[in-house]
């Protein structure tokens, strides 16, 4: 199996052609962006608000929670017997699962910021919305990184199901190896998503860590050396 790996990932149709590993990367990175984006689009507003005001906090525990329950194939399939197939039930399905993590996140950070800081710049008569969005927000950014992080790396890991509407990315190689008895093939995919996951998570750990609010104090306190 290994020297059939080897085989394939050197392969150079695997890197040229327009069903190459390339090209199916960039699908499956367009599914998994997409998905997230429309989940911040919706998420992060409602759970910015829930957690400003305090209001609506069982409906962030229920639908998270309900959300993360719902069986990703089986809404795909859904979607497609009620839209057809295409690319909008693949986005849809996909953002149901980004939207609990996002939700999540996003409510926690604001709702868990100093209230201290808060009622100080009330005092200073800012409005809610500037409290919303100069105090809460980027004290809450490290917990909302948190949340986007769960979701790239749960959407990523379950974007292979696009390949079972007939579009691309990285799950084409192991639904078309299923189908081929092509052991070979399907282990490369699920090694290509592998890999993806692991590169986002770096990626994303680095991000969170740097709007970390202790760690950004911790860089700007240590003295630049100066030439000697």
């Amino acid at each position: 199996m290994l020297t059939s790996l080897v085989d394939w990932f050197s392969a150079p149709a695997q890197w040229s052609s327009t069903t190459g590993i390339p090209a199916r990367l960039l699908q499956h990175l367009g599914y998994t962006a997409l998905a997230v984006l429309v989940g911040a689009v919706i998420a992060i507003p409602v759970g910015a608000v829930i957690g400003h005001t305090g209001r609506g906090r069982l409906v962030v525990v229920g639908a998270a929670n309900g959300l993360r329950a719902l069986p990703e194939l089986g809404v795909l399939v859904l979607f497609v017997l009620l839209i057809g197939l295409g690319l909008t039930p693949v986005v849809l399905a996909l953002t149901l699962l980004a939207i609990p993590p996002l939700l999540a996140g996003t409510y926690a950070g604001v709702s868990g910021v100093d209230r201290a800081a808060v009622d100080a710049a009330r005092g200073m008569g800012m409005t809610e919305r500037q409290i919303l969005l100069r105090v809460e927000i980027p004290n809450a950014l490290p917990l909302m990184v948190a949340g986007l992080r769960t979701a790239v790396l749960q959407v990523v890991a379950t974007a292979t199901i696009a390949a079972f509407v007939s579009l691309g990315g990285l799950g084409r190689y192991i639904v078309d190896g299923q189908a081929q008895r092509d052991f070979t093939q399907m282990a490369g995919g699920a090694i290509l998503v592998a890999l993806l996951a692991i590169v986002l998570e770096v990626t994303l750990q680095g991000l969170q860590r740097a709007v970390t609010p202790g760690r950004r104090a911790v860089r700007q306190s240590v003295p630049k050396e100066t030439a000697s």
